[in-house]
């Protein structure tokens, strides 16, 4: 007998919601269909409790239908566990207001665990020896009436998440990282959710658009602009209406005619058809106007700076710190400290693992952690720089590992 139900009406989900207020524990996760649609919605909510696994469907409930969850999801005394958070948290305060408390994050946790895998299929393979099936993952979460497979795929993304959750935190706690998978969870609750608005300078991120010529970058934007117009008319994903690598081809061999359009990657006798003399009129824009030289960047969070010479030299040192550092934790060196925070301690230059606690991109966990061993990397002799230059000094000796750092192992 099947473990799931489907909530399809205000009545069941307020039954729901009673029921939900009473525990202590819920796992969570979401659809969406922004693979098959330009404006994308949220098309389910799955929940699973003692009692089982909720479907709850917003799309056959009225507009803000999802009410009656929100004090659940925001009631710290119920922990919710979600695997990759980030874009679960974001769609549930985008379409439904909600802010999450309590949350538990099983694949933050397998990163900082140093899983070599950390999707939710391996993590389950690997301590339950469970397949889950894949095959649902780029379904229309939007048309109805949902599938058995859809169901039953989507029943799965919660049902092995509770007992997951308890073996991470068990190894978490055993590696003395529990309080690191914690600051983390707080940072994605407390983190605010923009709209996503449309990038006009979207172009340059296309692979190999910055090899064009400006004359090839004026025609590149002309015709995505194009096709983010059509696909909002569609209601398509831009990539659905014509492809980046079309997008590109365009731009580095302009078509003149419908001739010359026909026979171009992605560009079939339907495209051309119905898109084509839009397309053609975006490349002759791109041609006979300005040239496009390539957009300032816009900055996303702290500015990137130019390092110096000696800033250059701390940053390489705290690179391979780190590699070492992170090779001994068995993490991934981005997760265990990305570019952007060794790049802003190279430049700040710090003098006391405290000092690390006031630049923007560093991690609380990681400057209290490893705050000592950073500073004596930063400040460790330009002649030490080979070999042992990895390993900081301090009173002439070297460190032990491990060293004003809890146990990590």
């Amino acid at each position: 007998m099947a473990d799931h139900s489907l909530i399809e009406s205000p009545e069941e989900l307020e039954v729901l919601a009673r029921r939900l207020s009473r525990e202590k524990v819920i796992a969570v996760d979401t659809e969406a269909d922004s693979f098959y649609h330009y404006h994308e919605k949220l098309c389910l909510v799955q929940i699973g409790y003692r009692g089982g696994i909720a479907l709850v469907d917003p799309l056959l409930l009225p507009p803000k239908g999802l009410q009656p969850l929100a004090p659940i999801f925001a009631d710290p005394n119920v922990r919710k566990i979600l695997h990759a958070a980030e874009y679960d948290l974001y769609v549930l305060n985008r379409y439904g207001g909600f802010r999450v408390r309590n949350l538990f994050d099983t694949m933050a946790s397998a990163q900082l665990l140093g899983y070599p895998a950390v999707g939710l299929a391996a993590l389950v393979e690997r301590h339950f020896g469970v397949k889950l099936s894949k095959d649902q993952q780029r379904t229309d979460w939007s048309r109805r009436p949902l599938r058995n497979a859809q169901v039953e795929y989507a029943a799965s993304d919660v049902r092995y998440l509770v007992e997951l959750t308890a073996i991470l935190e068990k190894e978490l706690r055993a590696k003395k990282r529990l309080e690191w998978a914690q600051e983390e969870f707080l940072s994605l609750e407390e983190k605010e959710w923009s709209e996503r608005e449309f990038d006009a300078t979207g172009y340059m991120r296309i692979k190999g658009a910055k090899k064009l010529s400006p004359r090839g970058l004026a025609v590149l934007r002309e015709v995505f602009l194009v096709r983010d117009a059509r696909a909002r008319e569609l209601d398509r994903p831009p990539f659905k209406v014509m492809g980046n690598g079309t997008l590109l081809e365009l731009a580095q061999k302009p078509p003149r005619s419908k001739r010359a359009l026909s026979g171009r990657k992605g560009m079939t006798e339907l495209v051309v058809r119905r898109l084509g003399q839009e397309v053609l009129d975006a490349v002759n824009r791109g041609l006979e106007g300005p040239e496009q030289p390539p957009p300032e960047k816009k900055p996303s969070g702290a500015p990137r700076r130019r390092l110096d010479r000696r800033a250059e030299a701390r940053l390489d040192r705290l690179k391979r710190w780190r590699a070492r550092r992170a090779k001994e934790l068995s993490m991934d060196p981005g997760v265990f400290c990305p570019n952007v925070t060794l790049e802003e301690v190279a430049w700040a230059n710090p003098e006391s693992p405290d000092d690390l606690l006031e630049l923007g991109p560093v991690k609380g966990w990681w400057a209290r952690s490893f705050g000592q061993e950073v500073i004596e990397t930063v400040h460790a002799a330009p002649a030490a720089e080979e070999g042992e230059a990895t390993t900081p000094r301090s009173g002439g000796g070297r460190r032990k590992h491990g060293a004003k750092t809890p146990s990590t192992s």
